[in-house]
């Protein structure tokens, strides 16, 4: 039986599907130690101010101003799965240096700063690809379900990674916790190599490179469902990233928790993630796909409030980074699923890599210049005041999706791309 023919709850009986859902699944949970791990050891270990910790967190994000172009190219790939394979192997020896380096006795800040930058390009590229490989492998009625189940596997990763990595780095230190993550890019590529599909259709226009990522970026900006999602996303992630690129830093230092407390609180935390996940689908239903992003707009960027306010003994400390997590995790899920989704059904096929990479230029690309902002009020007005500008900020973002089609739309049955 081919994977068209299978109702909408046969997700678990597609092997395919499987495949690459424990592929995702087990990156994802080693992502979360490296994304603990890489700033602990600038600040445990090289003595890394807050600037410099946003710069490194900016150097995570910087390669997605790239994205254009890189999805353009991919999207002339008929068969993006090598792509695909070749980032996974990339990220694996990239990250095995950073130990190499530490016992060799030459870590420093500018190898990080590079290391993050070149697994950041690795990142863009298999994102870019995975866009057109993710319809091929699922069907448009399975979109929602595909999407809350990769969203719930990535939410178990927030809930046990960071608790592992903290405990990983506390008694192996965080070069050698960051050998577990580049293992799990080699198990990826390994599953991703073994699914067998028909690849989406490409781009076969002769035009260059850079026309095709023009018409890429026309094409995203002119869309009436694409360009207010692009707007909403951006100002959340570029707000999102003044505290993301302090998190740690505000954690360790200025509510003096232990990296094991760090990292249990987050994976506490990210139970909301994993409750949000499995809550987005039945929300969508109830309350409609448009005003459920619009609701986790709204909330996801303001939950960091909670942990800007924490004080008191460690416990309540703990706590309340916990519950910001919680409540963080769980709105950006009735956000990112649906909206998503919503994207995923609106997008010509031919244009689906180019125009992933085109939205991610702008929506990841303003993510460094945020990390670099929080870096920088971090140190001018404390990391405590930096944390609440950015959940004021976010607070702005859902005014892009008021009278946009995208809070109108109720459900995804019947939704076509537009002709415009």
């Amino acid at each position: 039986m081919t994977v068209s023919t299978l109702s909408a709850t046969s997700l678990w009986r597609d092997r395919r599907f499987r495949t690459f859902w424990s592929a995702q699944g087990v990156s994802e949970f080693g992502d979360r130690i490296t994304e603990l791990a890489l700033p602990l050891i600038a600040v445990t270990m090289l003595n890394a101010s807050p600037s410099q910790v946003g710069f490194l967190t900016a150097a995570v994000w910087l390669p997605n101003l790239a994205s254009l172009f890189i999805g353009t190219w991919v999207d002339h790939r008929r068969d993006k799965r090598p792509l695909m394979i070749a980032a996974d192997l990339s990220r694996t020896v990239l990250l095995l240096s950073l130990p190499a380096a530490y016992w060799l006795d030459l870590l420093t800040l500018g190898q990080l700063y590079v290391i993050a930058i070149l697994a950041g390009t690795a990142h863009v590229m298999f994102n870019t690809a995975y866009a057109s490989f993710f319809v091929a492998l699922v069907d448009r009625d399975q979109f929602l379900e595909a999407n809350s189940k990769l969203s719930a596997t990535r939410s178990i990763s927030f809930m046990g990674g960071p608790a592992l990595g903290g405990l990983l780095v506390q008694w192996l230190t965080a070069p050698v916790a960051i050998v577990v993550d580049a293992l799990t890019f080699t198990f990826s590529a390994l599953q991703i190599s073994r699914i067998k599909m028909i690849p989406a259709a490409s781009d076969q226009t002769a035009e260059p490179l850079l026309r095709r990522a023009r018409a890429g970026m026309r094409y995203l900006l002119r869309h009436p469902y694409l360009r207010r999602s692009l707007a909403c996303s951006t100002t959340v992630n570029f707000f999102n990233l003044i505290s993301t690129a302090l998190l740690v830093l505000f954690a360790s230092r200025e509510l003096e928790l232990s990296a094991g407390t760090i990292g249990i609180a987050f994976g506490i935390g990210a139970a909301g993630g994993l409750l949000g996940a499995v809550s987005a689908s039945p929300l969508s239903r109830i309350f409609g796909v448009g005003p459920l992003i619009a609701a986790g707009a709204v909330v996801f960027p303001g939950a960091i409030a909670i942990a800007a306010f924490a004080d008191g003994p460690t416990w309540v400390k703990a706590t309340a980074l916990a519950a910001a997590e919680f409540v963080g995790a769980f709105a950006v899920m009735c956000f990112d699923i649906p909206n998503n989704s919503l994207q995923a059904a609106v997008t010509h096929d031919y244009m689906r890599s180019r125009v992933s990479g085109a939205y991610s230029t702008i929506n990841y690309g303003i993510r460094p210049l945020g990390a670099v902002v929080g870096g920088l009020l971090g140190t001018w007005i404390g990391v405590r005041a930096t944390l609440l500008v950015s959940a004021a900020g976010g607070l702005l973002a859902v005014l892009w999706l008021v009278g946009s089609p995208n809070i109108r739309t109720r459900e995804l049955d019947g939704l076509e791309p537009p002709e415009f």
